[in-house]
């Protein structure tokens, strides 16, 4: 059985705000990942199976290796379809806000709801959420979004209607957001959700397959300038960082996702608790952190980048040159060595 982490007059508030509802759009945060996408496709499927009509909008594509998903296809994505998104937007009863906890991580879509009369959901696992939704369902205890889908239907008793496609959503934002379960998971209740999206006739070992073992030869190819020539391994400081210019990246034909997983290369080296991946954008530098232990990645992207996120994994940005941001964590970092 499931602990009842959800709370219930919050719960309840959600549940009754979706059924009075005839149109739902479920929006989540820009550079889409596994997490993303599973939880607002297996909200989508749920309240789809309520008889309401549902529209996923992301702010700009999701990785290929992602689009597989159920339901992945009638995603509407603002950089490709603002016109349609706007449209659904000024039409929906209700927004669900899902796996982001500012609204500027909803990028081009932040300004297009930012007047609208809807009523609006949170549901995500980032601490600190900021005050922009009506009801909020935030539990950074629990390890992805998708789990507080899964939950939530569980809790509104739905779970007995779940289906198969429903199922392997939430098992593809569980397994993405924890590494396949590698960190962030050593949580009981964790494999019994596990156990009960078997149930439903989720095949673990093909979504799996999908989602790690379909990248392309060049993205192969670009790994290999990144473990050869793009990463520095600070010993002093017991991190690593790589680093990615637009260059690099073109010479490789990059597709979105192509580096998705990179910034964990680097913890599999003894003696590293801490990485950094920064990748050159036209406009600014993304910058993934990772660690392990207690090593505090959230704190390190907030003071240094102005992002934040989770102990081991967070995110963050930086307006200047790929030069100055390694820069900046060369003069910073050993600041937050224990």
């Amino acid at each position: 059985m499931l602990t009842k982490i959800l709370d219930e007059g919050l719960l309840q508030k959600a549940k009754h705000l979706l059924e009075s509802a005839d149109k739902v759009a479920i929006l989540s945060h820009t550079s889409p990942d596994g997490d993303a996408l599973g939880s607002t496709l297996a909200l989508a499927h749920h309240l789809t199976g309520e008889g309401k009509e549902v529209k996923v909008l992301l702010p700009d594509p999701f990785p290929g290796f992602l689009a597989w998903l159920p339901g992945a296809a009638d995603i509407l994505v603002y950089t490709a379809e603002p016109d349609a998104c706007v449209a659904f937007l000024d039409t929906a009863d209700v927004l669900v806000f899902i796996d982001f906890n500012q609204p500027a991580r909803m990028g081009g879509l932040a300004d297009c709801v930012a007047d609208l009369k809807a009523k609006t959901i949170l549901m995500d696992h980032h601490p600190h959420p900021a005050a922009f939704a009506d009801i909020v369902l935030s539990y950074p205890q629990i390890a992805s979004s998708s789990e507080i889908v899964f939950r939530y239907i569980c809790r509104t008793g739905s779970f007995d209607v779940m289906t198969t496609d429903c199922a392997s959503c939430v098992y593809t934002g569980m397994m993405t957001d924890t590494g396949a379960f590698t960190f962030n998971s050593n949580n009981e209740e964790m494999y019994y959700i596990i156990s009960q999206l078997i149930r439903k006739g989720i095949d673990k070992d093909a979504i799996y397959s999908r989602v790690y073992n379909t990248y392309t030869a060049d993205r192969m190819r670009l790994m290999g300038l990144v473990l050869y020539q793009r990463m520095q391994v600070w010993e002093a400081c017991r991190a690593a960082i790589i680093t990615l210019s637009i260059k690099d990246l073109e010479s490789f034909d990059y597709q979105v996702g192509d580096t998705e997983g990179f910034v964990n290369l680097p913890l599999s080296i003894e003696g590293v608790d801490f990485t950094v991946f920064l990748r050159e954008e036209t406009d600014r530098i993304k910058l993934s952190f990772r660690s392990k232990g207690s090593f505090p990645a959230n704190k390190v992207a907030a003071d240094l980048f102005g992002g934040g996120g989770h102990l081991n994994a967070a995110g963050g940005e930086f307006k200047g040159s790929l030069a100055d941001a390694v820069k900046r964590l060369e003069e910073r970092l050993p600041d937050f060595i224990l």
